[in-house]
């Protein structure tokens, strides 16, 4: 079957996936939002749904402090004698640790601690033995891909940790993977950091702790010299098959604003590409070693076509699957009953690092969209943002003034703020809209049977290369208080997410 990368689009990083019978199940990074790493459900490994999140408690995810760069890293998802287990990083709080839960559609556990340390963290289970392995030091000090033994019960340490690879001679060695097949082991991780060096490497043992041998041919996967080619930065995998001999690479890549401009604003998303072992038990992948948009894979002849992205709308959303927060929220601000939106703001700006602003957000999916929110304005504040730091993001704000309703665009880059394209309406409900390309956000707002241009900005700062972050641009909904008395409620109704063409990659 031919299908079409990406196959989760927009701000889904750092991959992992498992085949429990013939269902596919995939966790992603979530950085410093609230509720935390993403879980997907697929039969066929290209079309995949949100079923919810891992991390859905405050017990499970502190994140106050964590900015853009901070929060939940890398997660691996497995599964082991009935139960479903997620191990992942909080760099803010509390490092590495693991949950895990029996119904994949239900509650996980409270998070258990473990005690090596490192990012990137992974588990291999054979027999009775949990093997539990990090990008990090080990009780040595060498720096590698680092291993130990653990009491699956507690996360307590049965052996000492031991680097047991190094890597193939890259940079930033990172993302590990052990996994068994045909009595071999296979140790998996990418190097070149998460950008366009990034490349996917492996080695194959006798042993999960090795030694272990190169692959003569790392990189096996690279897109790092398809200059010209709008999908780059391949890399973070996981391995999974689908019972029937056919591999694949479950991994991170992003795609710039164009074939030629290195800037890419949606972040890292999901990609799948083939796999095929040779007679002696290596494998390469790709189409000659890279990922493109479009591939051809065994295996999948059956799968139905690739389907569209979805209009959304507040009644097909919720808070918690689509809508997520900065950091953990105050649930009393928000009302939300699949048809209106109220929010009733704090003393938190867009630009906080500390706590969770009243705003609610979903992930920029496609570089053509149209998101269009009916706001009813209140004393305070509110707009429409595409977000990607809290010192990089495009606003249209409305606020009453008066008897009037004051609408305007604010432009944050960096340490500069601009206000522009100020527009003085008769007071009463405003529709604002956003329209997305590759390449521009342009605001607009209607009041009355009237629009106004409120502007059009480029898109290249809100890429990654300008912030150095690690997320992609969220589409939001928020609310601010300004020098009203009271924090009045701010009501948004009419909420639309469109696509009004595909995206292309070129």
């Amino acid at each position: 079957m031919t299908y079409q990368n990406p196959v989760v689009p927009g701000f889904y990083p750092d991959p992992s996936a498992i085949r429990v019978g013939d269902t596919y199940y995939l966790v992603n990074s979530s950085f410093n939002y609230f509720p935390g790493v993403p879980l997907f459900e697929s039969h066929d490994l290209v079309n995949w749904t949100q079923i919810g999140h891992v991390l859905t408690r405050p017990s499970q995810l502190p994140l106050g402090g964590s900015n853009t760069s901070g929060g939940i890293y890398a997660p691996t998802l497995r599964y082991h004698d009935g139960r479903f287990y997620m191990v992942t990083t909080n760099v803010d709080h509390n490092g590495n640790f693991y949950v895990y839960t029996d119904d994949i559609h239900g509650e996980w556990s409270d998070p258990i601690p473990v005690e090596q340390g490192g990012i990137d963290p992974s588990l291999y289970f054979e027999g009775d033995k949990t093997y539990f392995m990090s990008n990090g030091d080990d009780d040595a000090g060498n720096h590698g891909i680092t291993q130990c033994e653990i009491d699956i019960a507690t996360g307590k340490k049965l052996t000492p940790s031991k680097v047991i690879w190094t890597g193939a001679g890259g940079r930033y060695l990172e993302g590990p993977h052990l996994y068994k097949a045909d009595g071999r082991y296979y140790l998996l991780a990418s190097e070149g950091g998460t950008e366009y060096g990034h490349m996917m490497v492996y080695a194959r043992g006798d042993a999960p702790f090795g030694p272990f041998v190169n692959y003569a041919h790392n990189p096996v996967l690279t897109n790092r010299n398809l200059g010209g080619y709008q999908i780059q930065g391949t890399g973070h995998a996981d391995l999974v098959d689908d019972g029937h001999g056919h591999w694949f690479l479950i991994h991170l890549a992003f795609r710039q604003l164009d074939r030629w401009i290195q800037q890419h604003t949606m972040g890292r998303e999901t990609y799948l590409t083939p796999v095929t072992f040779d007679q002696d038990g290596w494998f390469t992948a790709g189409d000659h070693g890279t990922t493109r948009a479009t591939m051809t894979a065994p295996g999948l002849e059956n799968v139905q076509q690739h389907s569209p992205l979805v209009p959304l709308s507040f009644h097909n959303t919720t808070i918690g699957r689509e809508w997520v927060t900065l950091r953990e929220p105050d649930n009393d601000r928000y009302c939300f009953d699949q048809t209106v939106l109220a929010m009733r703001p704090n003393q938190a700006l867009l630009e906080e690092t500390q706590v969770s602003p009243t705003a609610l957000f979903m992930r920029q999916r496609a570089f053509f969209s149209t998101v269009q929110v009916t706001v009813d304005v209140p004393a305070n504040a509110a707009g429409l943002t595409a977000y990607m730091t809290e010192s990089q993001h495009y606003d249209a704000i409305v606020e009453r003034v008066g008897d009037q309703v004051k609408v305007a665009r604010r432009l944050r880059v960096g340490p500069a703020t601009t206000l522009d394209h100020v527009q003085l309406l008769p007071a009463g409900p405003v529709t604002l809209s956003l329209e997305t390309t590759n390449y521009t956000y342009h605001f607009f707002a209607e009041a009355q049977g009237k629009r106004y241009d409120l502007g059009e900005a480029q898109a290249q700062y809100l890429s990654s290369e300008l912030a150095g972050n690690f997320t992609g641009v969220m589409l939001g909904l928020f609310t601010e208080q300004t020098d009203a008395p009271d924090a009045d409620w701010i009501t948004f109704t009419d909420f639309s997410l469109t696509f009004p063409k595909e995206d292309d990659a070129q």
